[in-house]
């Protein structure tokens, strides 16, 4: 019999997530983390936003999963207190020629059952009067939440269910066994293995690597992850009032463009960018170099805001399943019984939505294994 019934593979959001659900049904649950603690990648390092499920294509992952997840969210940060604001959101078009992009995605976002409302100039500038605009949508579902808040709840619903939480723990070997898993691990330099049922691959910007430990030609399978840093700056406390909810454009090139929104300092912050990183280069600097071109940016939507006024503030890094130029992909979330790894999930490429999607994506991962 096997030493574990799940093995989770990561203890960012999501990874916390799925221990939380399985963890209801299950007291025999290991994650593993590389990490000195969860949470220190990705997951701690983003817009916290609640997206409302406005720009994926209908009847996608990333669609269905942000819409049940964002109201899983709120129904969760009410019941458990954990820091949130439904603070609403506009996309503005800053000329005319973004008008047909807007109204795409109004219908796309409707498409995906988001409760949205178009806006003349008249109307948006009513809400925010110091963008630049000549219409816009307004999305009021659309919230900010602190990641971390919500990655304690998820972890000490895992621990009150005898979930284990192994930290500094590197996953080195995966070998398929008549009746689940061999997993090796080291620690302090020092290699080991147990057994497990059932693997879920939770390691975010590592999980094509656990992919790959699995035995899958991560090329072929069209697993390959490739980094993208998103920067962002703060604004001077003089200039932090111009907005009072999140703020984004019409999206151009990859991403959904720098955007205005506030931390849970109540400061006002833009971003992120995106950078394309090296293969495996974990680069969390912020170039403050970078000023003129974000403010350039912002001034589409923001015409207040001048390079003076910026400071570099933190960095994220994405997993993004294509390359630079390429279009967006949907997220990898695969029971990979078809290769004959019966027991074995896959996430790879959870990206934006993920932070919204965390619950709803629990929930799916449970049901394909249950």
């Amino acid at each position: 019999m096997p030493d574990f019934e799940y093995t989770i593979i990561g203890a960012g959001v999501v990874g916390l997530a799925i221990a939380a659900e399985v963890s209801g049904y299950s007291r025999h649950v290991v994650v593993l983390e590389k990490n000195l603690r969860y949470g220190l990648e990705t997951s701690s390092r983003n817009s916290e936003v609640i997206h409302a499920g406005i720009y994926y294509p209908p009847g996608s992952l990333k669609a269905r999963l942000c819409v049940e997840g964002r109201d899983l969210l709120y129904r969760i940060c009410g019941e458990r207190g954990i820091s949130h604001k439904r603070c609403s959101k506009l996309i503005t078009a800053s000329n005319e020629s973004e008008l047909p992009q807007l109204e795409s995605l109004y219908r796309n976002g409707r498409e995906n059952g988001v409760r949205l409302q178009m806006l003349t100039k008249e109307e948006a500038l009513a809400l925010e009067p110091n963008i630049r605009t000549v219409g816009a949508i307004h999305s009021p579902d659309t919230g900010v939440i602190s990641a971390h808040e919500l990655m304690d709840y998820f972890a000490h619903c895992a621990l009150e269910h005898g979930v284990t939480l192994q930290f500094r723990c590197e996953v080195t070997g995966i070998d398929a066994q008549p009746d689940g898993y061999r997993i090796t691990i080291r620690e302090n330099g020092v290699e080991s293995s147990f057994t497990s049922e059932k693997i879920v691959n939770a390691a975010g910007l590592h999980s094509d690597e656990i992919a790959r430990l699995a035995g899958i030609d991560i090329d072929k399978a069209g697993y390959r992850l490739w980094y993208a840093k998103g920067s962002y700056f703060a604004v001077t406390p003089a200039k932090a009032n111009l907005v009072s909810r999140l703020l984004y454009p019409v999206p151009r090139n990859e991403g959904l463009g720098i955007h205005a929104l506030r931390d849970w300092g109540g400061r006002l912050k833009f971003g992120p960018d995106v950078e394309y990183l090296e293969p495996k280069v974990l680069d969390y600097s912020v170039d403050p170099s970078k000023a003129r071109a974000f403010a350039e940016s912002i001034q589409r939507i923001l015409p207040g805001i001048t390079a003076d006024d910026l400071t570099p503030d933190m960095s994220g890094i994405r997993p993004k399943l294509q390359k630079r130029g390429e279009s967006p992909r949907d997220f990898v979330i695969c029971h990979e019984k078809d290769r004959g790894l019966e027991g074995l999930v896959n996430l790879v490429g959870i990206d934006s939505p993920g932070l919204t999607a965390s619950p709803a994506i629990a929930r799916y991962v449970a049901g394909l294994l249950k």
